[in-house]
Protein backbone atom coordinates (compact mmCIF):
# COMPACT_ATOMS: atom_id res chain seq x y z
CA UNK A 1 0.00 0.00 0.00
CA UNK A 2 1.53 3.27 -1.15
CA UNK A 3 0.48 6.39 0.64
CA UNK A 4 1.07 9.81 -0.70
CA UNK A 5 4.06 11.40 1.14
CA UNK A 6 2.57 14.86 0.63
CA UNK A 7 -0.64 13.82 2.42
CA UNK A 8 1.41 12.32 5.26
CA UNK A 9 3.32 15.57 5.69
CA UNK A 10 0.11 17.63 5.72
CA UNK A 11 -1.53 15.31 8.26
CA UNK A 12 1.58 15.44 10.46
CA UNK A 13 1.49 19.27 10.48
CA UNK A 14 -2.21 19.31 11.26
CA UNK A 15 -1.67 16.97 14.19
CA UNK A 16 1.30 19.03 15.46
CA UNK A 17 -0.73 22.23 15.25
CA UNK A 18 -3.62 20.63 17.13
CA UNK A 19 -1.28 19.43 19.87
CA UNK A 20 0.25 22.91 20.25
CA UNK A 21 -3.20 24.53 20.43
CA UNK A 22 -4.36 21.94 22.97
CA UNK A 23 -1.28 22.48 25.17
CA UNK A 24 -1.82 26.26 25.07
CA UNK A 25 -5.47 25.89 26.04
CA UNK A 26 -4.58 23.62 28.95
CA UNK A 27 -1.86 26.03 30.10
CA UNK A 28 -4.31 28.97 30.10
CA UNK A 29 -6.88 26.92 32.04
CA UNK A 30 -4.31 25.95 34.67
CA UNK A 31 -3.18 29.57 35.00
CA UNK A 32 -6.78 30.69 35.43
CA UNK A 33 -7.45 28.05 38.08
CA UNK A 34 -4.20 28.62 39.94
CA UNK A 35 -4.49 32.39 40.11
CA UNK A 36 -7.64 32.77 42.17
CA UNK A 37 -7.06 35.34 44.93
CA UNK A 38 -9.99 36.81 46.78
CA UNK A 39 -10.34 39.18 49.72
CA UNK A 40 -11.83 37.64 52.83
CA UNK A 41 -12.70 38.73 56.36
CA UNK A 42 -10.22 37.88 59.13
CA UNK A 43 -12.96 35.76 60.68
CA UNK A 44 -12.81 33.51 57.59
CA UNK A 45 -9.22 32.53 58.34
CA UNK A 46 -8.53 29.16 59.97
CA UNK A 47 -8.75 29.34 63.78
CA UNK A 48 -4.98 28.80 64.12
CA UNK A 49 -4.28 31.90 62.00
CA UNK A 50 -6.73 33.98 64.02
CA UNK A 51 -5.03 32.93 67.26
CA UNK A 52 -1.57 33.84 65.92
CA UNK A 53 -2.82 37.28 64.91
CA UNK A 54 -4.57 37.91 68.26
CA UNK A 55 -1.56 36.76 70.29
CA UNK A 56 1.25 38.41 68.30
CA UNK A 57 -0.32 41.31 66.42
CA UNK A 58 -2.94 42.57 68.85
CA UNK A 59 -3.89 46.14 68.17
CA UNK A 60 -2.61 46.06 64.59
CA UNK A 61 -5.14 47.03 61.95
CA UNK A 62 -5.61 44.62 59.05
CA UNK A 63 -5.45 46.36 55.66
CA UNK A 64 -6.12 43.23 53.60
CA UNK A 65 -6.88 39.58 54.24
CA UNK A 66 -6.96 37.32 51.23
CA UNK A 67 -7.28 33.68 50.34
CA UNK A 68 -5.07 32.42 47.54
CA UNK A 69 -6.41 29.33 45.84
CA UNK A 70 -3.91 27.43 43.74
CA UNK A 71 -4.39 24.42 41.53
CA UNK A 72 -3.91 21.95 44.38
CA UNK A 73 -3.60 24.07 47.49
CA UNK A 74 -4.91 27.04 49.40
CA UNK A 75 -3.09 29.69 51.42
CA UNK A 76 -3.83 32.95 53.19
CA UNK A 77 -2.13 36.30 53.40
CA UNK A 78 -2.66 39.15 55.86
CA UNK A 79 -1.28 42.63 55.34
CA UNK A 80 -1.45 45.15 58.18
CA UNK A 81 -1.70 48.91 57.69
CA UNK A 82 1.75 49.21 59.32
CA UNK A 83 3.27 47.14 56.51
CA UNK A 84 3.72 43.83 58.32
CA UNK A 85 2.67 40.77 56.35
CA UNK A 86 1.91 37.19 57.39
CA UNK A 87 1.41 34.21 55.10
CA UNK A 88 -0.36 31.07 56.28
CA UNK A 89 -0.74 27.59 54.82
CA UNK A 90 -4.11 25.91 54.29
CA UNK A 91 -4.19 24.78 57.93
CA UNK A 92 -3.54 28.27 59.28
CA UNK A 93 0.10 27.74 60.27
CA UNK A 94 2.37 30.67 59.47
CA UNK A 95 4.86 30.17 56.66
CA UNK A 96 6.29 33.68 56.39
CA UNK A 97 6.26 36.81 58.52
CA UNK A 98 7.73 40.04 57.23
CA UNK A 99 7.89 43.10 59.45
CA UNK A 100 10.04 45.44 57.29
CA UNK A 101 10.87 48.03 59.99
CA UNK A 102 10.06 46.29 63.26
CA UNK A 103 11.08 42.98 64.80
CA UNK A 104 9.19 39.77 64.19
CA UNK A 105 7.41 39.02 67.50
CA UNK A 106 9.83 37.03 69.67
CA UNK A 107 7.13 34.55 70.64
CA UNK A 108 6.97 33.37 67.01
CA UNK A 109 10.72 32.87 66.55
CA UNK A 110 11.97 29.49 67.82
CA UNK A 111 14.11 29.84 70.97
CA UNK A 112 17.18 28.31 69.28
CA UNK A 113 17.11 30.93 66.53
CA UNK A 114 16.59 33.77 69.03
CA UNK A 115 19.56 32.53 71.06
CA UNK A 116 21.78 32.24 67.97
CA UNK A 117 20.97 35.79 66.84
CA UNK A 118 21.44 37.22 70.35
CA UNK A 119 24.84 35.52 70.72
CA UNK A 120 26.23 36.11 67.22
CA UNK A 121 24.51 39.33 66.15
CA UNK A 122 23.92 41.34 69.34
CA UNK A 123 21.72 44.36 68.80
CA UNK A 124 20.27 43.00 65.55
CA UNK A 125 16.59 42.27 65.08
CA UNK A 126 14.83 39.71 62.91
CA UNK A 127 12.79 41.52 60.26
CA UNK A 128 11.58 38.45 58.41
CA UNK A 129 11.23 34.73 59.05
CA UNK A 130 10.17 31.97 56.69
CA UNK A 131 9.65 28.31 57.43
CA UNK A 132 9.17 25.34 55.18
CA UNK A 133 9.75 21.60 55.27
CA UNK A 134 13.53 22.08 55.19
CA UNK A 135 13.88 24.60 58.01
CA UNK A 136 13.89 28.36 58.57
CA UNK A 137 15.33 31.44 56.91
CA UNK A 138 15.63 34.78 58.66
CA UNK A 139 16.56 38.29 57.52
CA UNK A 140 18.24 40.59 60.02
CA UNK A 141 18.17 44.38 60.03
CA UNK A 142 21.89 44.40 59.06
CA UNK A 143 20.91 42.75 55.73
CA UNK A 144 22.27 39.33 56.67
CA UNK A 145 20.17 36.29 55.74
CA UNK A 146 20.65 33.13 57.75
CA UNK A 147 19.27 29.70 56.86
CA UNK A 148 18.72 27.02 59.50
CA UNK A 149 17.88 23.36 58.96
CA UNK A 150 15.16 21.54 60.92
CA UNK A 151 17.60 20.98 63.79
CA UNK A 152 18.28 24.74 63.98
CA UNK A 153 21.83 24.38 62.68
CA UNK A 154 23.08 27.19 60.45
CA UNK A 155 23.48 25.93 56.90
CA UNK A 156 23.92 29.21 55.01
CA UNK A 157 24.68 32.88 55.65
CA UNK A 158 24.41 35.53 52.96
Amino acid sequence: MNTNPKKKKIMKRIIQTCVVVLVCLIAFQIKALADNDKPIAVTQLPATSQQIIKKNFAGKKVALAKQETGLLDKSYEITFTSGEKIEFDKNGNWTEISCKRSAVPASIVPAQIRAYVKKNYPGCIILKIEKDDDGYEIDLNNRIEITFNKKFQVIDIE
